[in-house]
């Protein structure tokens, strides 16, 4: 007598269906952490110093700005500035927020801009 080979088939994916299917589902857990690895790697890796560099240096240059002494030369004071600028711009850079110190001229607006990038920062945990 003879079998139809469906039949056969059948029985072996009746039988082996399960144990398959349970084995696959073993096997997802780590098919997922490889994928989420694999996505991970594909993050672009971040220009500059470290950003616990960057807050280093922004409060070192801050306090020095702080402490120049009113009658100090003017070109000792606007260098310290525009150090300290230089900072808060790549500060902003490496967190992601927008800044407008590069481009907006000196004066009243200059210091709006920079008090706004210096909360900015400060909501973000780099200045306090």
């Amino acid at each position: 007598m003879a079998v139809p080979v469906g039949n056969v088939v059948a029985y072996v994916a009746v039988c082996a269906g399960p144990l398959v299917g349970f084995w696959l589902a073993s096997k997802l857990p780590r098919l997922a952490d490889a994928l989420v690895d694999h996505y991970r790697s594909r993050r672009p890796v971040p220009e500059g110093p470290p950003i616990e560099r960057i807050a280093a240096d922004l409060r070192r240059v801050r306090l020095a700005l702080e402490r120049i002494p009113p009658r100090a030369p003017a070109l000792r004071r606007r260098a310290t500035e525009q150090a300290y600028d230089a900072l808060l711009a790549q500060a902003c850079r490496a967190v992601g927020e927008p800044q407008w110190l590069d481009t907006v001229p000196e004066g009243l607006e200059h210091e709006a801009e920079r008090l706004r990038v210096e909360e900015s920062l400060h909501r973000c945990g780099i200045l306090r």
